[in-house]
């Protein structure tokens, strides 16, 4: 159990780097933004590396619109022109990704200091409490999220939250995995599976349409491993429209923690086992980084240098009454859970 002092925002609030290890893994997380900033893991040669993308230091955080391994919320993903309806009172949102808004607004909970409830070897609990009216959303909402890396190496995210108002929530992690290790280079050689039959249709501007497109036959067939880079170029609108991958898949499940997604890369041996409790995951390619950011190991990240697999609740959602639900009324509590669990093939 490790802690130390990571800077200060531009607002003066201290902020403390926290790490677990176990099982040949170590995690460094922030209480900045709940980011996760590091993942060691071996490779097939027993050498680890760090396997996710991240900034050099606090003011690239904050600098930085590419969320990197940040806590997301209020609601994750998009919003169509920040507006929603909820028990016949209509709210509107700060539009940060054109005339809409995304993962929270400008100020989301990855822009927040994060309180330290427990810290131990193998699990950091951090909470926030957003109030009433913040970035737009109603109710005050008490949130607390625990990072647990268990003695296999694999890495738990607990969400719960509760709120003394109707509102809206859909949280998740925003990190960018390159199992080759961060600054490697593209990651299109990743093998990819998804356990999705279905795929969300978009807009131009990325907003979900309503429809469910199969899988089958098109680029977004992820059902049995291929490489990211086999199909990304392909003439689908789709991928035209987002530059590469950035959609959310149908996942199949009842809602149980089951596994959804893997990524294997092939020279390292490195796999990365994803399993969640959500009924949707959000493929993304990277697609935005575009040579500008120096990365924490000092290279500049450019588009397909990692792929984020973001465990979530539909985007949209409360615009769309056939989608899943992400309203939270008082009473209930939100719990969801996803797994991040490193092995090696030989």
């Amino acid at each position: 159990m490790r802690s130390e002092p990571f800077g200060r925002t531009r607002a003066g609030e201290a902020v403390t780097a926290h790490t677990l290890a176990a099982g040949g893994v170590t995690v460094d997380i922030l209480d900045y933004g709940g980011i996760i900033r590091r993942i060691e893991a071996p490779d097939r040669a027993g050498h680890a590396a760090n396997v996710v993308l991240g900034a050099a230091d606090l003011a690239g955080y904050e600098a930085s619109d590419a969320h990197f391994g940040a806590l997301i919320g209020r609601y994750a993903n998009r919003i169509a022109r920040g507006r929603f309806t909820l028990d016949g009172h209509d709210h509107q949102l700060p539009a940060n990704a054109g005339r809409n808004t995304m993962h929270g607004g400008p100020e989301g909970f990855d822009r927040r200091v994060w309180r330290v409830e427990a810290h131990e070897e193998r699990r950091l609990t951090l909470g926030y409490r957003s109030p009433d009216g913040e970035q737009g959303f109603p109710g005050t909402l008490d949130v607390t999220v625990t990072y647990r890396l268990d003695p296999d190496g694999t890495l738990a995210i607990d969400y719960a939250a509760v709120t003394d108002r109707p509102t809206i929530l859909n949280l998740t992690n925003h990190s960018y995995f390159n199992l080759a290790g961060e600054g490697a280079g593209d990651v299109l050689g990743h093998e990819v599976a998804i356990a999705a039959d279905g795929v969300l249709v978009t807009d131009a501007e990325q907003i979900p349409t309503g429809a469910i497109a199969p899988v089958a036959g098109t680029p977004f067939d992820f059902r049995t491993p291929i490489a990211l880079g086999a199909r990304i170029r392909d003439a689908h609108p789709q991928i035209a429209l987002a530059h590469g991958y950035d959609h959310t898949f149908v996942l199949a499940g009842d809602g149980t923690l089951r596994a959804v997604a893997t990524a294997r890369d092939r020279t390292s041996g490195r796999r990365l086992t994803v399993s969640t409790t959500q009924p949707g995951l959000q493929l993304y390619t990277a697609n935005m980084l575009d040579g500008t950011v120096t990365g924490s190991g000092g290279t500049l990240y450019r588009a397909g240098d990692a792929v984020c697999f973001e465990a979530q609740g539909y985007p949209d959602a409360p615009n769309h009454p056939d989608f899943p639900s992400t309203v939270l009324r008082p009473g209930e509590r939100f719990a969801a859970t996803t797994t991040y669990r490193f092995s090696v093939d030989p």
